[in-house]
C-alpha cells in the first residue's frame, strides 16, 4: 500500500523521471501534487505496470491531481550537461510549471539539487512508496513513450515503437547498421554498444 504523503505540514509535490537510461530521445520528468486523500489500488512504480494500465492511470491522475506538469530535456542538452543533470533540470522545470504553491518536494532516487529554498527528500524506490511519486513516474513514462512512438515514424529502422529507445540488442544492432540519427545521445558511448553485441 502506497502512502499519501511523506509529511503533512506543507503541500507536497512528488517528482520522478523517465528515459534516463535510453540511447535516444529526451529525458522526461513530472511533478505531481495530489489530494491528501487520493488513492488508487493499482498505482505504483510505472515500470511495474502494463502499458494499458499506465495509460488508464494517466487519465485518472490528470483528472484528479491538484496540479501536475511534465517537461523534457532533449538529447542535445543531455550530451551537454550529462544525463543526471538533465534529469534534475527536467524535474526543476516541471516544478516551475506548477501553479499550486507547495512547501515540500519528494523525489524518487538518491540525488537532487535544491529547488530554490524549498525543503526536499530523496527516496530510493520512492515510486513504490508514495502516491505522488508513483503518479509522477506514470506521467513521465507515458509522455515519453508517446514522444518516442511518434519519433518511430521518422526513424522506423530503430524499432523504437517496441524498445522505446532503450539499449536492446536490436536497437544496438540497428545503430551499427544505420548509424546514429539526430535524436541519439552522442555522449552514450557507441564503443560500449559495439562491445555489447559480442
Amino acid at each position: 500500500m502506497l502512502k499519501p504523503y511523506f509529511q503533512s505540514k506543507s503541500i507536497e509535490a512528488g517528482c520522478d523521471e523517465a528515459g534516463r537510461g535510453c540511447l535516444a530521445g529526451p529525458v522526461f520528468a513530472a511533478a505531481v501534487i495530489l489530494p491528501v486523500d487520493y488513492h488508487h489500488d493499482i498505482l505504483t512504480d510505472s515500470k511495474q505496470l502494463s502499458e494499458k494500465r499506465r495509460n488508464a492511470l494517466r487519465k485518472d491522475i490528470e483528472a484528479n491531481a491538484l496540479d501536475f506538469a511534465v517537461m523534457a530535456i532533449d538529447n542535445i542538452k543531455i550530451d551537454e550537461i550529462n544525463i543526471l543533470q538533465a534529469s534534475i533540470l527536467a524535474m526543476h522545470q516541471s516544478l516551475d510549471k506548477l501553479k499550486t504553491q507547495f512547501g515540500f518536494i519528494i523525489i524518487d532516487g538518491n540525488y537532487f539539487k535544491p529547488y530554490h529554498k524549498i525543503p526536499h527528500k530523496t527516496i530510493v524506490k520512492g515510486d513504490s512508496c508514495y502516491f505522488s511519486i508513483a503518479a509522477a513516474s506514470v506521467l513521465a513514462k507515458t509522455y515519453r513513450d508517446e514522444y518516442i512512438t511518434q519519433a518511430h515514424e521518422l526513424y522506423p529502422m530503430y524499432d523504437w515503437i517496441k524498445n522505446k529507445g532503450y539499449a536492446t540488442a536490436s536497437h544496438r544492432a540497428a545503430i551499427m547498421k544505420h548509424g546514429l540519427c539526430p535524436l541519439h545521445r552522442r555522449s552514450f558511448q557507441l564503443k560500449e554498444m559495439q562491445l555489447g553485441l559480442f
